[in-house]
Protein backbone atom coordinates (compact mmCIF):
# COMPACT_ATOMS: atom_id res chain seq x y z
CA UNK A 1 0.00 0.00 0.00
CA UNK A 2 1.59 2.90 -1.42
CA UNK A 3 1.02 5.85 0.99
CA UNK A 4 -0.19 8.50 -1.86
CA UNK A 5 -0.76 11.40 0.43
CA UNK A 6 1.40 13.53 2.03
CA UNK A 7 1.56 16.91 4.16
CA UNK A 8 0.61 19.99 3.34
CA UNK A 9 2.73 21.65 5.95
CA UNK A 10 5.53 23.21 4.11
CA UNK A 11 9.16 21.76 4.20
CA UNK A 12 8.22 17.85 5.64
CA UNK A 13 10.23 15.23 4.05
CA UNK A 14 12.83 12.73 4.37
CA UNK A 15 16.59 13.62 4.70
CA UNK A 16 19.47 11.14 6.09
CA UNK A 17 21.96 12.97 8.70
CA UNK A 18 20.50 13.48 12.18
CA UNK A 19 19.12 17.02 13.02
CA UNK A 20 20.11 18.19 16.80
CA UNK A 21 17.24 20.97 16.93
CA UNK A 22 14.73 18.80 18.85
CA UNK A 23 14.22 15.87 20.77
CA UNK A 24 11.96 13.03 19.86
CA UNK A 25 8.74 13.05 21.78
CA UNK A 26 7.46 9.45 20.64
CA UNK A 27 4.00 8.18 21.42
CA UNK A 28 3.74 4.57 22.24
CA UNK A 29 1.62 1.24 21.86
CA UNK A 30 0.82 -1.57 24.49
CA UNK A 31 2.26 -4.77 22.98
CA UNK A 32 1.55 -8.17 24.64
CA UNK A 33 3.78 -11.14 23.72
CA UNK A 34 2.18 -14.35 24.35
CA UNK A 35 2.60 -18.12 24.86
CA UNK A 36 -0.34 -20.75 25.71
CA UNK A 37 1.90 -22.42 28.78
CA UNK A 38 3.31 -18.60 30.30
CA UNK A 39 0.36 -16.33 28.97
CA UNK A 40 0.89 -12.58 28.00
CA UNK A 41 3.29 -10.10 28.74
CA UNK A 42 3.07 -6.67 28.35
CA UNK A 43 5.52 -3.98 27.22
CA UNK A 44 4.81 -0.13 25.99
CA UNK A 45 6.87 -0.10 22.61
CA UNK A 46 7.55 4.25 21.25
CA UNK A 47 6.04 4.79 18.00
CA UNK A 48 8.16 6.95 15.40
CA UNK A 49 6.96 9.06 12.64
CA UNK A 50 8.21 7.81 8.93
CA UNK A 51 10.56 10.42 7.88
CA UNK A 52 8.78 11.78 4.64
CA UNK A 53 6.95 13.51 7.15
CA UNK A 54 9.78 14.95 8.73
CA UNK A 55 11.18 18.64 8.18
CA UNK A 56 14.45 18.58 5.98
CA UNK A 57 17.15 21.54 6.51
CA UNK A 58 20.54 22.11 6.10
CA UNK A 59 23.31 20.76 8.65
CA UNK A 60 24.40 24.16 9.20
CA UNK A 61 21.55 25.72 10.10
CA UNK A 62 17.78 25.40 8.95
CA UNK A 63 17.24 26.08 5.64
CA UNK A 64 14.96 24.11 3.49
CA UNK A 65 16.25 21.46 1.39
CA UNK A 66 12.93 20.66 0.11
CA UNK A 67 10.57 23.09 -0.24
CA UNK A 68 6.29 22.38 -1.36
CA UNK A 69 7.80 19.88 -3.95
CA UNK A 70 11.08 20.34 -5.02
CA UNK A 71 14.05 19.70 -4.33
CA UNK A 72 16.44 23.43 -3.32
CA UNK A 73 19.26 22.92 -6.54
CA UNK A 74 21.37 25.37 -4.79
CA UNK A 75 21.69 22.62 -2.12
CA UNK A 76 21.36 19.27 -3.77
CA UNK A 77 22.98 19.62 -6.15
CA UNK A 78 23.24 15.27 -6.67
CA UNK A 79 21.78 12.39 -4.33
CA UNK A 80 24.87 12.24 -2.80
CA UNK A 81 25.42 15.88 -2.08
CA UNK A 82 22.09 16.27 -0.49
CA UNK A 83 22.12 12.75 2.03
CA UNK A 84 25.42 14.71 3.02
CA UNK A 85 24.24 18.23 3.74
CA UNK A 86 20.59 18.01 4.63
CA UNK A 87 19.38 16.98 8.44
CA UNK A 88 16.38 15.06 9.13
CA UNK A 89 14.73 17.06 12.54
CA UNK A 90 13.19 15.55 15.29
CA UNK A 91 9.52 15.73 16.08
CA UNK A 92 8.79 16.79 20.02
CA UNK A 93 5.55 15.46 22.03
CA UNK A 94 3.79 18.83 20.96
CA UNK A 95 4.80 18.52 17.62
CA UNK A 96 3.82 14.98 17.18
CA UNK A 97 0.01 16.28 18.39
CA UNK A 98 0.12 20.15 16.99
CA UNK A 99 1.22 19.17 14.01
CA UNK A 100 0.86 15.73 12.57
CA UNK A 101 -2.55 14.91 14.58
CA UNK A 102 -1.27 11.91 16.47
CA UNK A 103 -2.96 11.64 19.96
CA UNK A 104 -2.57 9.30 23.14
CA UNK A 105 -5.29 6.83 23.59
CA UNK A 106 -5.22 3.98 26.12
CA UNK A 107 -2.85 1.32 24.79
CA UNK A 108 -2.20 3.18 21.70
CA UNK A 109 -2.42 6.31 19.30
CA UNK A 110 -5.03 7.97 17.40
CA UNK A 111 -4.28 9.51 13.99
CA UNK A 112 -6.18 11.88 13.14
CA UNK A 113 -7.02 13.32 8.85
CA UNK A 114 -6.58 16.57 8.72
CA UNK A 115 -4.35 18.52 11.43
CA UNK A 116 -4.10 22.44 10.26
CA UNK A 117 -2.57 21.63 6.83
CA UNK A 118 -1.30 18.28 7.81
CA UNK A 119 -2.90 15.02 6.07
CA UNK A 120 -2.81 11.78 7.24
CA UNK A 121 0.75 10.44 8.90
CA UNK A 122 2.13 6.86 9.43
CA UNK A 123 4.09 5.47 11.93
CA UNK A 124 6.18 2.47 12.70
CA UNK A 125 7.02 0.40 16.09
CA UNK A 126 10.33 0.53 17.54
CA UNK A 127 12.46 -2.05 20.01
CA UNK A 128 14.44 0.63 21.33
CA UNK A 129 15.20 3.95 20.11
CA UNK A 130 17.46 2.82 17.47
CA UNK A 131 15.99 0.00 16.20
CA UNK A 132 12.59 -1.26 14.75
CA UNK A 133 10.59 -3.83 16.26
CA UNK A 134 10.96 -7.39 13.63
CA UNK A 135 7.38 -9.18 13.99
CA UNK A 136 8.02 -12.84 12.57
CA UNK A 137 5.03 -13.96 12.67
CA UNK A 138 5.08 -17.88 10.80
CA UNK A 139 2.96 -19.80 12.68
CA UNK A 140 2.04 -17.34 15.03
CA UNK A 141 -1.47 -15.00 15.37
CA UNK A 142 -1.25 -10.91 15.59
CA UNK A 143 -3.98 -8.77 16.81
CA UNK A 144 -4.65 -5.48 17.50
CA UNK A 145 -7.55 -3.33 18.75
CA UNK A 146 -9.19 -1.06 15.87
CA UNK A 147 -11.70 2.05 15.88
CA UNK A 148 -12.34 3.04 12.07
CA UNK A 149 -15.95 3.92 12.94
CA UNK A 150 -15.31 7.60 11.27
CA UNK A 151 -12.63 6.58 8.39
CA UNK A 152 -14.82 7.48 5.81
CA UNK A 153 -15.33 6.48 1.79
CA UNK A 154 -12.29 7.60 0.17
CA UNK A 155 -9.79 7.40 3.46
CA UNK A 156 -7.57 4.48 4.77
CA UNK A 157 -6.71 3.52 8.31
CA UNK A 158 -4.21 1.06 7.52
CA UNK A 159 -1.97 -1.42 9.87
CA UNK A 160 0.44 -3.56 8.34
CA UNK A 161 4.14 -5.65 7.96
CA UNK A 162 6.54 -4.38 5.67
CA UNK A 163 10.15 -5.89 5.49
CA UNK A 164 12.01 -2.81 6.12
CA UNK A 165 15.51 -3.03 7.65
CA UNK A 166 15.60 -3.62 11.75
CA UNK A 167 17.94 -0.12 11.59
CA UNK A 168 16.18 1.60 8.87
CA UNK A 169 18.98 1.55 6.71
CA UNK A 170 21.61 3.43 9.21
CA UNK A 171 25.55 3.10 7.48
CA UNK A 172 23.88 2.53 4.05
CA UNK A 173 24.70 5.52 1.76
CA UNK A 174 25.00 8.25 3.82
CA UNK A 175 21.87 7.13 5.75
CA UNK A 176 22.94 8.36 9.42
CA UNK A 177 19.92 9.08 11.19
CA UNK A 178 18.40 5.36 10.73
CA UNK A 179 15.53 3.76 12.74
CA UNK A 180 15.50 6.87 15.29
CA UNK A 181 14.22 9.03 12.93
CA UNK A 182 12.08 6.80 10.77
CA UNK A 183 13.86 6.14 7.85
CA UNK A 184 13.97 3.13 5.28
CA UNK A 185 10.47 2.99 4.38
CA UNK A 186 9.52 0.97 1.45
CA UNK A 187 6.23 -1.91 0.60
CA UNK A 188 5.29 -4.01 -2.33
CA UNK A 189 3.80 -0.96 -4.85
CA UNK A 190 8.07 0.35 -4.98
CA UNK A 191 6.89 3.68 -4.37
CA UNK A 192 8.75 6.28 -6.03
CA UNK A 193 7.82 9.45 -3.58
CA UNK A 194 10.39 8.39 -1.00
CA UNK A 195 12.30 11.40 -0.67
CA UNK A 196 15.61 9.10 0.24
CA UNK A 197 16.58 5.29 -0.82
CA UNK A 198 19.68 3.53 -0.08
CA UNK A 199 20.97 6.34 2.00
CA UNK A 200 20.88 8.81 -0.93
CA UNK A 201 18.54 11.48 -1.97
CA UNK A 202 15.51 10.45 -4.53
CA UNK A 203 16.49 13.97 -6.75
CA UNK A 204 16.99 12.22 -10.00
CA UNK A 205 14.45 12.85 -12.18
CA UNK A 206 12.16 14.54 -9.30
CA UNK A 207 8.77 15.95 -10.74
CA UNK A 208 5.70 16.92 -9.05
CA UNK A 209 3.24 14.39 -8.61
CA UNK A 210 0.79 15.33 -11.55
CA UNK A 211 -2.43 14.59 -9.90
CA UNK A 212 -1.29 15.98 -6.75
CA UNK A 213 -3.89 19.14 -6.64
CA UNK A 214 -1.88 20.75 -2.72
CA UNK A 215 1.85 21.09 -4.64
CA UNK A 216 3.54 18.91 -1.78
CA UNK A 217 4.24 15.96 -3.49
CA UNK A 218 7.18 14.57 -5.81
CA UNK A 219 8.32 11.79 -7.56
CA UNK A 220 11.98 10.61 -8.01
CA UNK A 221 13.35 8.20 -10.84
CA UNK A 222 13.83 5.24 -7.73
CA UNK A 223 11.35 3.18 -5.97
CA UNK A 224 11.24 1.40 -3.27
CA UNK A 225 10.43 -2.16 -2.79
CA UNK A 226 9.89 -4.70 -0.18
CA UNK A 227 7.77 -7.31 0.49
CA UNK A 228 4.33 -6.36 2.28
CA UNK A 229 1.63 -7.98 4.44
CA UNK A 230 -1.67 -5.50 5.31
CA UNK A 231 -3.52 -6.22 8.19
CA UNK A 232 -5.49 -3.58 7.95
CA UNK A 233 -6.99 -1.90 5.13
CA UNK A 234 -10.19 0.33 5.87
CA UNK A 235 -13.25 2.78 6.22
CA UNK A 236 -16.07 2.11 8.13
CA UNK A 237 -17.27 0.91 4.61
CA UNK A 238 -15.28 -1.91 3.60
CA UNK A 239 -12.16 -3.64 4.71
CA UNK A 240 -8.93 -5.95 2.84
CA UNK A 241 -6.28 -8.55 4.26
CA UNK A 242 -3.65 -8.71 1.81
CA UNK A 243 -0.01 -10.47 1.15
CA UNK A 244 2.19 -8.89 -1.22
CA UNK A 245 5.41 -11.41 -2.29
CA UNK A 246 8.27 -10.08 -3.94
CA UNK A 247 10.67 -11.48 -5.82
CA UNK A 248 13.58 -10.11 -2.96
CA UNK A 249 15.62 -12.09 -0.65
CA UNK A 250 17.22 -9.78 1.53
CA UNK A 251 15.60 -7.35 4.57
CA UNK A 252 15.45 -3.50 3.64
CA UNK A 253 14.83 -0.96 0.58
CA UNK A 254 15.63 -2.72 -2.46
CA UNK A 255 15.80 0.26 -4.99
CA UNK A 256 14.02 -0.57 -7.89
CA UNK A 257 14.34 1.67 -11.38
CA UNK A 258 12.74 0.66 -14.71
CA UNK A 259 11.09 -2.49 -15.39
CA UNK A 260 11.83 -3.71 -11.84
CA UNK A 261 9.82 -1.05 -10.49
CA UNK A 262 6.58 -2.18 -12.07
CA UNK A 263 4.95 1.00 -13.06
CA UNK A 264 1.85 0.92 -14.25
CA UNK A 265 2.61 4.26 -16.36
CA UNK A 266 4.96 1.89 -18.43
CA UNK A 267 2.74 -0.41 -18.79
CA UNK A 268 4.93 -2.51 -16.50
CA UNK A 269 3.02 -3.40 -13.36
CA UNK A 270 3.05 -7.69 -13.61
CA UNK A 271 6.69 -7.25 -14.84
CA UNK A 272 8.13 -5.70 -11.61
CA UNK A 273 9.72 -7.41 -8.57
CA UNK A 274 6.67 -6.78 -6.18
CA UNK A 275 2.85 -8.65 -6.64
CA UNK A 276 1.39 -4.92 -6.36
CA UNK A 277 -2.47 -6.71 -6.45
CA UNK A 278 -1.46 -9.53 -3.69
CA UNK A 279 -4.30 -11.91 -2.66
CA UNK A 280 -6.72 -9.74 -0.52
CA UNK A 281 -10.60 -11.09 1.13
CA UNK A 282 -12.73 -8.25 1.07
CA UNK A 283 -15.72 -9.79 1.67
CA UNK A 284 -18.01 -7.27 0.33
CA UNK A 285 -15.78 -8.23 -3.36
CA UNK A 286 -16.91 -11.37 -2.38
CA UNK A 287 -20.29 -11.54 -2.57
CA UNK A 288 -20.67 -10.89 1.32
CA UNK A 289 -22.72 -7.53 1.50
CA UNK A 290 -23.77 -8.08 5.25
CA UNK A 291 -20.68 -8.87 6.92
CA UNK A 292 -19.12 -5.72 7.38
CA UNK A 293 -20.47 -2.15 7.98
CA UNK A 294 -21.88 0.36 10.11
CA UNK A 295 -24.61 -0.73 12.38
CA UNK A 296 -25.91 -3.36 14.26
CA UNK A 297 -27.25 -5.03 11.10
CA UNK A 298 -23.61 -6.38 10.19
CA UNK A 299 -21.75 -9.08 11.78
CA UNK A 300 -19.04 -6.93 12.08
CA UNK A 301 -20.04 -3.45 13.42
CA UNK A 302 -17.63 -0.87 11.75
CA UNK A 303 -19.54 1.99 13.73
CA UNK A 304 -17.80 0.61 17.27
CA UNK A 305 -13.94 -0.59 18.05
CA UNK A 306 -13.01 -4.20 17.24
CA UNK A 307 -9.71 -6.97 17.77
CA UNK A 308 -8.46 -7.76 14.73
CA UNK A 309 -6.83 -10.99 14.58
CA UNK A 310 -4.93 -12.22 11.59
CA UNK A 311 -3.27 -16.13 11.98
CA UNK A 312 -0.33 -16.98 10.30
CA UNK A 313 -0.32 -21.42 9.48
CA UNK A 314 1.97 -23.50 8.33
CA UNK A 315 2.43 -27.00 6.42
CA UNK A 316 3.32 -28.69 9.16
CA UNK A 317 1.93 -26.77 12.09
CA UNK A 318 5.87 -25.65 13.43
CA UNK A 319 7.97 -22.36 12.71
CA UNK A 320 9.95 -24.66 10.12
CA UNK A 321 6.79 -25.72 7.95
CA UNK A 322 5.88 -22.69 5.10
CA UNK A 323 3.41 -20.10 5.41
CA UNK A 324 0.18 -22.24 3.90
CA UNK A 325 -2.66 -20.34 4.69
CA UNK A 326 -4.09 -16.79 6.74
CA UNK A 327 -7.23 -16.73 8.57
CA UNK A 328 -8.53 -13.69 10.17
CA UNK A 329 -11.33 -13.32 12.68
CA UNK A 330 -12.92 -10.22 15.32
CA UNK A 331 -13.87 -10.43 18.26
CA UNK A 332 -16.36 -7.62 18.97
CA UNK A 333 -18.21 -7.28 22.56
CA UNK A 334 -16.82 -10.57 23.85
CA UNK A 335 -17.45 -12.54 20.93
CA UNK A 336 -15.27 -14.09 17.91
CA UNK A 337 -16.58 -13.59 14.44
CA UNK A 338 -15.04 -15.63 11.93
CA UNK A 339 -14.54 -14.32 8.86
CA UNK A 340 -17.59 -15.74 6.18
CA UNK A 341 -16.97 -17.90 3.09
CA UNK A 342 -16.30 -17.33 -0.09
CA UNK A 343 -19.14 -18.31 -2.02
CA UNK A 344 -18.91 -17.71 -5.12
CA UNK A 345 -15.28 -20.05 -5.34
CA UNK A 346 -15.65 -24.00 -6.01
CA UNK A 347 -14.86 -25.12 -2.40
CA UNK A 348 -16.25 -21.92 -0.71
CA UNK A 349 -13.04 -21.22 1.24
CA UNK A 350 -12.67 -18.78 4.20
CA UNK A 351 -9.43 -18.01 4.21
CA UNK A 352 -6.15 -17.18 1.91
CA UNK A 353 -4.79 -19.82 0.43
CA UNK A 354 -2.89 -20.65 -2.74
CA UNK A 355 -5.71 -22.82 -4.52
CA UNK A 356 -8.08 -19.72 -3.28
CA UNK A 357 -6.18 -17.21 -4.66
CA UNK A 358 -5.61 -19.12 -8.01
CA UNK A 359 -9.92 -19.74 -8.20
CA UNK A 360 -10.35 -16.14 -7.13
CA UNK A 361 -7.78 -14.53 -9.61
CA UNK A 362 -9.78 -16.85 -12.76
CA UNK A 363 -12.85 -16.04 -11.63
CA UNK A 364 -12.19 -12.14 -11.55
CA UNK A 365 -10.01 -12.61 -14.92
CA UNK A 366 -7.44 -10.66 -12.64
CA UNK A 367 -3.51 -11.65 -13.39
CA UNK A 368 -2.45 -14.31 -10.79
CA UNK A 369 1.01 -12.31 -10.13
CA UNK A 370 0.83 -13.49 -6.37
CA UNK A 371 1.56 -16.82 -7.61
CA UNK A 372 3.83 -15.91 -10.23
CA UNK A 373 5.87 -14.14 -6.75
CA UNK A 374 5.91 -17.28 -4.72
CA UNK A 375 2.44 -17.35 -3.35
CA UNK A 376 2.26 -17.83 0.82
CA UNK A 377 5.66 -19.83 0.51
CA UNK A 378 7.46 -16.96 -0.27
CA UNK A 379 5.39 -14.62 1.81
CA UNK A 380 6.28 -16.79 4.50
CA UNK A 381 10.29 -16.56 3.79
CA UNK A 382 10.01 -12.79 4.33
CA UNK A 383 7.66 -12.67 7.51
CA UNK A 384 10.15 -15.45 8.58
CA UNK A 385 13.64 -12.69 7.62
CA UNK A 386 11.32 -10.10 10.25
CA UNK A 387 8.86 -7.78 9.17
CA UNK A 388 7.90 -3.96 10.95
CA UNK A 389 5.00 -2.45 11.94
CA UNK A 390 3.29 0.17 10.37
CA UNK A 391 0.41 2.16 11.26
CA UNK A 392 -1.23 5.60 8.87
CA UNK A 393 -4.20 7.10 7.66
CA UNK A 394 -3.93 8.16 3.86
CA UNK A 395 -6.78 9.18 1.51
CA UNK A 396 -5.56 8.39 -2.43
CA UNK A 397 -4.61 11.20 -5.37
CA UNK A 398 -4.71 8.52 -7.84
CA UNK A 399 -7.56 6.46 -8.04
CA UNK A 400 -9.60 7.87 -4.72
CA UNK A 401 -9.74 4.30 -2.73
CA UNK A 402 -11.95 2.90 -5.35
CA UNK A 403 -9.50 -0.77 -5.47
CA UNK A 404 -11.18 -0.66 -1.77
CA UNK A 405 -14.04 0.69 -1.56
CA UNK A 406 -15.93 1.08 -4.92
CA UNK A 407 -16.17 -0.34 -8.50
CA UNK A 408 -12.95 -0.95 -9.66
CA UNK A 409 -11.20 -0.91 -12.68
CA UNK A 410 -13.73 1.96 -13.86
CA UNK A 411 -13.61 0.29 -17.48
CA UNK A 412 -15.10 -3.00 -16.16
CA UNK A 413 -19.11 -3.23 -15.17
CA UNK A 414 -19.63 -2.57 -11.61
CA UNK A 415 -21.90 -5.95 -11.68
CA UNK A 416 -18.62 -7.93 -12.96
CA UNK A 417 -16.93 -10.56 -10.72
CA UNK A 418 -14.79 -8.92 -8.24
CA UNK A 419 -15.08 -5.04 -9.37
CA UNK A 420 -17.24 -4.00 -6.55
CA UNK A 421 -15.50 -3.86 -3.60
CA UNK A 422 -17.88 -1.15 -1.17
CA UNK A 423 -20.78 0.86 -1.37
CA UNK A 424 -18.68 4.19 -1.35
CA UNK A 425 -19.30 6.25 -4.89
CA UNK A 426 -16.31 6.75 -5.47
CA UNK A 427 -15.38 9.23 -8.25
CA UNK A 428 -14.94 12.54 -7.16
CA UNK A 429 -17.07 12.64 -4.12
CA UNK A 430 -13.96 9.76 -3.05
CA UNK A 431 -11.73 12.54 -3.97
CA UNK A 432 -8.79 14.16 -1.60
CA UNK A 433 -10.41 17.29 -2.30
CA UNK A 434 -14.01 16.06 -1.20
CA UNK A 435 -12.73 14.36 1.93
CA UNK A 436 -10.62 16.70 3.07
CA UNK A 437 -13.67 19.05 3.14
CA UNK A 438 -16.25 17.05 4.29
CA UNK A 439 -14.52 14.65 7.15
CA UNK A 440 -11.20 16.78 8.35
CA UNK A 441 -11.91 15.36 11.80
CA UNK A 442 -11.88 11.56 10.85
CA UNK A 443 -9.04 9.61 12.60
CA UNK A 444 -8.55 6.18 13.18
CA UNK A 445 -7.49 4.46 16.22
CA UNK A 446 -4.80 1.74 17.20
CA UNK A 447 -3.83 -0.36 20.22
CA UNK A 448 -3.00 -2.48 22.73
CA UNK A 449 -1.21 -4.76 19.63
CA UNK A 450 -0.75 -8.78 20.66
CA UNK A 451 1.70 -11.43 19.11
CA UNK A 452 1.95 -14.94 20.17
CA UNK A 453 1.74 -19.00 19.83
CA UNK A 454 -1.57 -19.79 17.62
CA UNK A 455 -4.05 -19.53 20.46
CA UNK A 456 -2.54 -17.25 22.92
CA UNK A 457 -3.85 -13.66 22.55
CA UNK A 458 -7.55 -13.66 22.97
CA UNK A 459 -9.94 -14.80 25.37
CA UNK A 460 -12.17 -16.07 22.89
CA UNK A 461 -12.19 -17.93 19.39
CA UNK A 462 -14.56 -18.96 16.67
CA UNK A 463 -16.29 -21.93 18.03
CA UNK A 464 -15.95 -20.85 22.21
CA UNK A 465 -18.23 -19.47 24.13
CA UNK A 466 -18.96 -15.48 24.16
CA UNK A 467 -17.19 -14.44 27.34
CA UNK A 468 -16.28 -10.95 29.38
CA UNK A 469 -13.24 -10.25 30.74
CA UNK A 470 -11.70 -12.22 33.44
CA UNK A 471 -10.44 -11.33 36.44
CA UNK A 472 -6.35 -10.43 36.28
CA UNK A 473 -3.00 -10.20 38.54
CA UNK A 474 -1.39 -7.55 37.33
CA UNK A 475 2.57 -7.52 38.35
CA UNK A 476 4.38 -4.23 37.17
CA UNK A 477 7.94 -3.44 37.16
CA UNK A 478 9.35 -0.21 35.37
CA UNK A 479 12.60 0.19 33.84
CA UNK A 480 14.73 3.16 32.94
CA UNK A 481 14.44 4.93 29.54
CA UNK A 482 16.61 7.47 27.14
CA UNK A 483 13.70 9.43 27.02
CA UNK A 484 10.99 10.58 29.30
CA UNK A 485 9.06 8.05 27.98
CA UNK A 486 9.18 4.95 30.43
CA UNK A 487 9.27 1.43 29.25
CA UNK A 488 6.58 -1.00 31.21
CA UNK A 489 6.61 -4.49 31.28
CA UNK A 490 3.45 -5.94 32.56
CA UNK A 491 2.68 -9.62 33.23
CA UNK A 492 -0.77 -10.51 33.21
CA UNK A 493 -2.21 -13.95 34.73
CA UNK A 494 -5.56 -14.92 34.27
CA UNK A 495 -7.10 -16.22 38.07
CA UNK A 496 -10.76 -17.83 37.11
CA UNK A 497 -12.37 -18.92 34.00
CA UNK A 498 -13.82 -16.86 31.44
CA UNK A 499 -17.55 -16.08 32.47
CA UNK A 500 -20.20 -17.15 30.01
CA UNK A 501 -22.78 -14.68 28.88
CA UNK A 502 -26.56 -15.77 29.37
CA UNK A 503 -27.73 -16.23 25.87
CA UNK A 504 -30.20 -13.88 23.97
CA UNK A 505 -33.78 -14.89 23.81
CA UNK A 506 -33.31 -13.73 19.59
CA UNK A 507 -31.69 -15.98 16.64
CA UNK A 508 -28.34 -15.41 15.51
CA UNK A 509 -28.09 -12.86 12.83
CA UNK A 510 -26.47 -13.18 9.34
CA UNK A 511 -22.85 -14.90 9.64
CA UNK A 512 -23.09 -15.22 13.11
CA UNK A 513 -22.30 -18.53 15.79
CA UNK A 514 -25.23 -20.74 16.02
CA UNK A 515 -23.85 -24.02 17.51
CA UNK A 516 -21.17 -25.66 18.27
CA UNK A 517 -19.87 -28.06 21.74
CA UNK A 518 -20.22 -25.58 24.37
CA UNK A 519 -22.04 -23.21 22.49
CA UNK A 520 -24.48 -21.17 24.86
CA UNK A 521 -25.97 -18.74 22.19
CA UNK A 522 -28.87 -18.83 20.14
CA UNK A 523 -29.00 -22.46 17.70
CA UNK A 524 -31.77 -20.66 15.29
CA UNK A 525 -30.83 -18.11 12.49
CA UNK A 526 -32.74 -15.23 11.31
CA UNK A 527 -34.99 -15.61 8.60
CA UNK A 528 -33.30 -16.14 5.13
CA UNK A 529 -30.39 -17.65 6.75
CA UNK A 530 -30.02 -21.17 8.29
CA UNK A 531 -27.11 -22.57 10.42
CA UNK A 532 -24.94 -24.79 8.99
CA UNK A 533 -22.10 -26.42 10.92
CA UNK A 534 -18.66 -25.94 9.90
CA UNK A 535 -17.14 -28.20 12.46
CA UNK A 536 -18.03 -29.86 15.84
CA UNK A 537 -17.24 -26.72 17.66
CA UNK A 538 -18.86 -23.89 15.22
CA UNK A 539 -22.12 -23.31 13.35
CA UNK A 540 -22.96 -20.47 11.42
CA UNK A 541 -25.95 -18.85 9.82
CA UNK A 542 -25.37 -18.44 6.17
CA UNK A 543 -27.85 -17.42 3.30
CA UNK A 544 -30.57 -20.52 3.21
CA UNK A 545 -30.10 -20.56 -0.56
CA UNK A 546 -26.91 -22.00 -0.65
CA UNK A 547 -26.66 -23.34 3.45
CA UNK A 548 -27.51 -26.85 2.14
CA UNK A 549 -24.44 -27.14 0.13
CA UNK A 550 -22.47 -25.50 2.52
CA UNK A 551 -24.11 -28.40 4.91
CA UNK A 552 -22.16 -31.27 3.71
CA UNK A 553 -19.73 -32.66 5.16
CA UNK A 554 -15.91 -31.88 4.24
CA UNK A 555 -14.39 -34.66 2.35
CA UNK A 556 -11.20 -36.17 4.22
CA UNK A 557 -8.49 -35.30 2.31
CA UNK A 558 -9.64 -31.82 3.29
CA UNK A 559 -6.94 -29.09 3.75
CA UNK A 560 -8.83 -26.78 4.95
CA UNK A 561 -7.82 -25.86 8.61
CA UNK A 562 -10.04 -24.21 11.07
CA UNK A 563 -8.94 -22.08 13.63
CA UNK A 564 -6.94 -23.04 16.16
CA UNK A 565 -8.00 -21.76 19.23
CA UNK A 566 -7.53 -23.06 23.48
CA UNK A 567 -9.74 -25.95 21.86
CA UNK A 568 -7.73 -27.19 19.12
CA UNK A 569 -4.86 -28.92 18.31
CA UNK A 570 -2.87 -27.78 15.15
CA UNK A 571 -2.66 -30.77 12.40
CA UNK A 572 1.04 -31.92 11.97
CA UNK A 573 0.08 -32.96 8.42
CA UNK A 574 2.20 -31.54 5.66
CA UNK A 575 -0.01 -30.33 3.04
CA UNK A 576 0.32 -32.18 -0.36
CA UNK A 577 0.91 -30.05 -3.60
CA UNK A 578 -1.37 -30.44 -6.41
CA UNK A 579 0.75 -32.84 -8.81
CA UNK A 580 -0.10 -30.08 -11.53
CA UNK A 581 1.20 -27.41 -10.26
CA UNK A 582 5.08 -26.44 -10.55
CA UNK A 583 7.40 -24.31 -8.76
CA UNK A 584 9.66 -21.82 -10.21
CA UNK A 585 12.48 -19.96 -8.97
CA UNK A 586 13.24 -16.78 -9.99
CA UNK A 587 16.68 -14.94 -9.38
CA UNK A 588 17.19 -11.35 -8.79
Amino acid sequence: MALCVLLLLLPLCGAQQPGTLKSEGNPTMAVKECTKAGGCTTKEHKLVLDANWRWIHTTEGSKNCYTGNKWDSSICTDPDTCAQGCALEAVDAGQYESIYGITAVPGGVRLNFVTGSNVGSRVFLLEDDETYKLFKLKNREFAVDVDSSTVECGMNGAMYFIEMAADGGKGRGYNAAGAKYGTGYCDAQCPHDVKFIGGKANSKDWKPHPKDFSNSMGLGHYGACCAEMDIWEANNMATAYTPHPCNIDTPGQYTCEGTECGDNDSGERYDGLCDKDGCDINPFRNGNATFYGKGASFAVDSARPMTVVTQFLTSDGTDDGDLSEIRRFYVQDGRAISSPSIMTLPKTPDSITDEMCSDMKDLFENENDFEEKGGNKAMGESLERGHVAAFSLWDDIDVHMMWLDSCYPEDRPCSGPGVHRGMCPGGEESSPQNVRSKHPQGYVTFANAAVGEIGSTQSVYPGTPMTSLPPTTVASTTTSSTTAVPSTTTATTSQTAPVTSTPPASCAGAWQQCGGRNHAGPTCCTEGYRCVVGNEWYSQCKPAETALAQAAPQKSNSRRHKFLGPSFLQSKTKTKKAASLETEESEL
